[in-house]
Parts: C-alpha cells; sequence; structure tokens
C-alpha cells in the first residue's frame, strides 16, 4: 500500500476515534464527576439512587472514557504529523488540524474539509498528469 495513503487512513480514523472519546469527555465523564453527586465539587445535582459510584471525584468514568481519551489524541497529534510531513502542509494548518481535536465536534468538520480538499489535489494532479503536453510554436 502507499505510505501516503495508509497515513490518511489512519488520520481519518482517528479523527473520529478522537471527536467521539471527546464527546464522551465533555458531556459525559466531566458533568459526572463535576456536577453530579453529593462529593462532587459543584454538585447541581444529586446523584441516582443505586448509581452513585458513577458520579462524583471517584467515578470509574475517568478511567474508561478520559484516559482512553488523551492516549488517542496523543497518537491523532502524531499522525497529524505524519500526515503534515508526507503531504507537505504548512506549520498553521498542521496545527489547526491538531487543534481540532480538542473541541467538541469540530473535528469531524475539520476532518470532512481536509478529506474534500486532499481529493480535489489527488484529482487535479490525476487529470493534469494524464494530458498531453502543450505544443510550443
Amino acid at each position: 500500500m502507499d505510505k501516503r495513503r495508509v497515513s490518511f487512513a489512519l488520520y481519518r480514523v482517528l479523527a473520529y476515534v478522537t471527536g467521539v472519546f471527546l464527546i464522551g469527555l465533555v458531556f459525559v465523564a466531566m458533568p459526572a464527576r463535576y456536577l453530579v453527586g453529593e462529593s462532587s465539587m459543584f454538585a447541581l445535582f444529586g446523584a441516582p439512587q443505586g448509581w452513585e459510584h458513577w458520579f462524583g471525584p471517584d467515578t470509574p468514568l475517568v478511567m474508561y472514557i478520559t484516559l482512553p481519551h488523551g492516549y488517542v489524541y496523543m497518537a491523532y497529534v502524531l499522525v497529524v504529523i505524519w500526515v503534515a510531513l508526507d503531504r507537505r502542509w504548512g506549520a498553521g494548518r498542521t496545527l489547526g488540524v491538531a487543534l481540532s481535536g480538542t473541541i467538541p465536534v469540530l473535528g469531524f468538520v475539520i476532518e470532512r474539509r481536509i478529506v474534500k480538499q486532499e481529493q480535489a489535489k489527488e484529482e487535479a494532479a490525476a487529470e493534469g498528469g494524464s494530458q498531453e503536453p502543450a505544443r510550443t510554436g
């Protein structure tokens, strides 16, 4: 397989996995840890009866969502750097794509935009390579 395709496919997979974990982190794990339960830092609600162990500062959601998100995000950043080097992206674009994995839902939007741009570049390169060279007079 082509190295460029492997790195780009891995980028696409990790963009989605990072996005899903980030949504779980922001909308599930952090509220469960900080907003729900009598022992939580900013207790807005009490924990549902029988579910107390899932809420508060000692929630197991940290182990199931927060830690994997951190590792997946580190892999995502490394793959973004790999793709950027393969495709000769500028520093600004590379940093923007890497940071898009820190804002919920934005990673999905940026991934779609990057895929469309890269497909357009590949199509333009394929059309440009198949045309006959222009004759000079």
